[in-house]
This record gives structure tokens, sequence and C-alpha cells, in this order.
């Protein structure tokens, strides 16, 4: 490694290339500063404690038994400080020991709890074991690591150890500089999040896996394009799920609830939808043939404020349906059962209505402008107050 040396104690320096251990380090340094280099130290005051640390071109500063004192600065250590490095002791972590310089401990991250309880030497009192290492109860896999930050101001985790619980130790020690990176790392090491459709196979071996008693919850996903035709879907919630393009021609939907979801595209012919819950849907351009919408039970379907732009609805059963505020422009709904069907605000214009039956319909405050009403099997009386 091509290195740049400083001599703290005074404003040597010099560029030498270095090979081999630490302390071969130390001694070309001592060689040719003409001092007795004891430790070497980063830029950012962490103690170096394996040459593998070291890169090209690295700035290093050496001292003969003085702290780190970042050198752009005139402070001088604080009194009590000095001899630190070589104030070596022994921590118990955990039942795990540790053996560490004061310094290390304290320089880093002065006002850390690590600092407070190591700055005066009789602070730990008789919290000591046997063998005379003092006693911290906890995790010692989490402590290593953060021991090594202040050794050397890198984060290094070994494989298998959480990150998550090396930032809860280093927020309960208020390493507040390592938390900033272990933050970054946590996030860095997330998986991306999977958006892709859920295929018919991998839903079915859902539904197989999921007691009849169940609720069933597919809020919010993603099945855009899957083929679930045929199959048993009744009470599912698929609110704001994501089924354009799907093939649900001959599912059962029965009491589904689909508010929010999205149905653009998709192709629902012949499907059993009594009861379900549309609201506030989008299914522009669906083809929804020949469904049933209509429960024997009186339980109504609820498409109101749905979005049914271009649908072709043509033949399909929708006695008492709510489709109040929807949008049905351009719709197709030839030969609709709309008997007693809530139709109040719906924007109905240039829709097919022909050979629909409107008996009890309530068309108040609809837009017909442009919509076929020829051959409907009850004839639009002037009271149900359309425009």
């Amino acid at each position: 490694h091509l290195l740049i040396f400083l001599f703290l104690g005074g404003r040597q320096s010099l560029v030498v290339a270095v090979y081999g251990t630490l302390s071969d380090l130390l001694s070309v340094a001592s060689s040719k500063l003409g001092i007795k280099a004891t430790s070497v130290y980063n830029g950012k005051g962490g103690l170096i404690d394996d040459i593998a640390l070291i890169r090209d071109d690295d700035v290093l500063f050496v001292c003969e038994g003085e702290p780190f004192i970042d050198p752009q600065t005139d402070s001088k250590p604080p009194e009590g400080l000095l001899g630190f490095h070589t104030d070596w002791l022994t921590l118990n972590v955990g039942g795990r020991y540790f053996t560490t310089t004061r310094s290390t401990l304290v320089n880093k991250e002065p006002d850390s709890m690590l600092a407070h309880m190591f700055k005066d030497k009789g602070v730990w009192g008789n919290k000591q074991d046997h063998r005379g290492a003092f006693l911290i109860d906890r995790s010692p896999e989490y402590f290593e690591p953060i021991l090594n930050y202040l050794r050397h101001g890198q984060l290094i985790v070994n494989d298998g150890i959480n990150l998550l619980g090396v930032l809860e130790e280093a927020r309960f020690f208020g390493i507040d500089s390592l938390i900033e990176h272990l933050e970054v790392a946590i996030k860095n090491s997330q998986p991306p999040e999977d958006h892709s459709p859920i295929s018919r196979k991998e839903f079915v071996r859902f539904l197989l896996a999921t007691p009849t008693k169940s609720e069933l919850r597919c809020q919010g996903l993603n099945f855009s394009g899957a083929d679930l035709s045929r199959l048993d879907l009744r009470y599912i919630n698929f609110k704001m799920a994501n089924l354009s393009r799907c093939n649900l021609a001959h599912a059962n939907l029965c009491c589904a609830n689909l508010e929010r979801a999205d149905l653009s595209g998709s192709v629902l012919d012949c499907a059993n939808l009594q009861g379900v819950k549309m609201l506030c849907s989008n299914a522009e351009g669906a083809s929804l043939k020949l469904c049933n919408f209509e429960d024997p039970s009186g339980l109504k379907a609820n498409l109101e404020g749905a979005n049914l732009k271009g649908v072709d609805m043509e033949g399909s059963q929708m006695t008492g349906i709510n489709l109040r505020v929807a949008t049905l422009k351009n719709a197709k709904l030839k030969n609709c059962n709309l008997r007693g069907a809530t139709l109040a605000g719906t924007d109905l214009e240039n829709c097919d209505l022909s050979g629909c039956d409107l008996q009890e319909a309530n068309l108040r405050g609809s837009n017909v402008k442009g919509a076929i009403f020829e051959e409907m099997l009850t004839p639009l009386h002037m009271s149900q107050s359309v425009r």
C-alpha cells in the first residue's frame, strides 16, 4: 500500500510503501520519522489494529503514546485522557470476553454511553467478574461489530449476524455515527418488492390451503392478466386489487368485495355476481355479458360510482342493482333486466339500452343523451326525470 504518514507529535510527514503486518508498518514509521511509533489512527481517529483495513493513499496518523487529536484543530486532549491507549481493559459482554483499550471506547464517540461508562476509572465500581472483567449484560454477537467500528471506524458484520440486532445495540450504547451506517445498510439489504402478477397456479394453491370458513383477503394484490375463470371466489376480499385483463368468465364472485378494484379490460362473461360489491371500481372496457347480479334472497349488487365506460353487459340479469352515479358511457346493456335498478345520476350517454326491462327503475338525474331505447320491454315515463 502507498501510505501518507503524519506524526501527531509534530509536523513531520512522509509517503511510504508498506507491506506485511501492522508491526512492520509501525517499524517503518518509527524508522522514517525518528520516533517510537506505538499506535496508528485513521483520519477519523479510529485505531487501526489490522493492516487489512488500510487502503491505498490513506492518510494515517502515528503517535508515541498520546491519544488521537485532530491535527487540524488546536484543541488539547481532555485532562485525564492521556495514556488511555495503553489502559487495557477486558469486558464481559453476555459471557464473552473482549479486550480493548479505554481510548477505543471513549475517543471516537465521546458522548456515547460507553464513553461515559469508561471515561473515569472508578465509575464502574465493583461491577466486575472474578477475572476483573467489566460486566455488560448485552448480546456479544451484536456488540462485536460495534467494538470493531470504534476501533477502526468501519462497519464490518459477519455473515449470519442480524443487522437489526446490531442497530438496536448501537442505539442502546448511543453510537450515533454507527446508527446512520446501519440504517443505510439495512435499507440496502432489503430484497426488492415483488410486484409480478399472481398466476392461476399460485392462486389455486392458495385457495386450497385456506380453510373454507376463513376470510380470504386479497386486498391490493396483483392478478393482472391471470386466468381465474370458473373458480369459486365467493366472499373473497379483492378490494383495490389489480384484476385488469383477467379472465373471470364463469367465475363465482358471489358477495365478493371488488371495491376500487381494477377490472379494466377483463372478461367476466357468465360470471355469478350476486351481491357483489364494486363501489368505485374501474371496469372500463370489460366484458360482462350474460352475468347474473340478481340474488333471490334480495341482496343487491352494488356498483355505485363504478367506471363502466364501454362495458358489454348484454343479456345480464341486474334486477335491483345499484348503479347510482356510475359511468356507463358507450356501454352495451342490450336485453338486460334492470327492473327496479337504481340509475339515479348515472351517465348513460350513447348507451345501448334496447330491449331492456326498466320497470320501476330509478333514472332520476341520469344522463341519457344519445342513448338507445328501441324495443324496450317497459316504456320510459317522463316521471322518471331523465335528461
